[in-house]
């Protein structure tokens, strides 16, 4: 399963670690996911969102 967001699409970025010498090798920072139950079209279903659209309340939780 990919490392995405399914609400915002937000995937992982890239970019570089830096050393003190400025030796640079590459890394990810990878989005905030959780798995959540959610209501979709009034079925429950199991999404991976990431935490910035579950606080701004763009998924309602299944209880």
């Amino acid at each position: 399963m990919a490392r995405v967001c399914e609400i915002c699409g937000k995937k992982p970025s890239v970019g570089n670690n830096v050393s003190h010498a400025h030796n640079l090798t590459k890394r990810r920072w990878l989005p905030n996911l959780q798995t959540v139950r959610a209501s979709i079209n009034g079925h429950t279903k199991t999404v991976r969102v990431c935490t910035k659209c579950l606080k701004a309340g763009k998924i309602q939780k299944a209880g």
